[in-house]
This record gives structure tokens, C-alpha cells and sequence, in this order.
């Protein structure tokens, strides 16, 4: 079972500004899209932004200008950097690598991690 390590996420002010981090296994990295969904009370998980193996992007509409990710393939890291937060995307955050070895298709999630921005 691949394991995806998150860290940084924390409680910060609106305005604020937070990077949450996802290391996954080479293997896994080199052939998935990487994305971060977030989850918040009450509702459904949704994506928040999606990054291809060969760095295509895309964003949902609520994040898009405030939000960016990216992919450092030298160390197997996902990335998503978070400005301008507002109380809104107080969430769990969750990374996905999701891709195909072969015919073998796989879907992976970390552990979630959790940011609160407060008014």
C-alpha cells in the first residue's frame, strides 16, 4: 500500500498564507497525477487542484489566483501553496496520486491534514 505523507497544514487568520506538502514513493510520483481535495464539515470531498506528470494544471474556480500548485520530481513532492485564505476553505486537505503501471490502475490518499482560517 503506497503511503502519501502530508504536513503543513494549521490554523492561520484570513488573508494568511499556508504550503501543505505531499511526499509520495518515486515510483508512484513519476507516473501520477497528483491532486489535493479538501473535505469540510458536512460536505463532499471536492477537488481543489490537479497537477499532471507532465505539469498540466488545474484549478476549481474557488481557488483559482489564490491557489498554486506544483511538483518537485526530484523529491517526490506535491505542493500547494495557499494565499489570500479565506474562512471558507477551512478544510480537510487530502492528497491523491491516481495513475496506471502498466494496465494496473491505482488510486492513493494521505491522511488529510487540517486547515482552519479563522475570521
Amino acid at each position: 500500500q503506497e503511503q502519501l505523507v502530508e504536513s503543513g497544514g494549521g490554523l492561520v487568520q484570513a488573508g494568511g498564507s499556508l504550503r501543505l506538502s505531499c511526499a509520495a514513493s518515486r515510483i508512484i510520483f513519476r507516473f501520477s497525477a497528483m491532486g489535493w481535495y479538501r473535505q469540510a464539515p458536512g460536505k463532499q470531498r471536492e477537488l481543489v487542484a490537479q497537477i499532471t506528470s507532465d505539469d498540466g494544471t488545474d484549478y476549481d474556480d474557488s481557488v483559482k489566483g489564490r491557489f498554486t500548485i506544483s511538483r518537485d520530481n526530484a523529491k517526490n513532492t506535491v505542493y500547494l501553496q495557499m494565499s489570500n485564505l479565506k474562512p471558507e476553505d477551512t478544510a480537510v486537505y487530502y492528497c491523491n496520486a491516481a495513475g496506471r503501471i502498466g494496465s494496473t490502475p491505482y488510486n492513493y490518499w494521505g491522511q488529510g491534514t487540517q486547515v482552519t482560517v479563522s475570521s
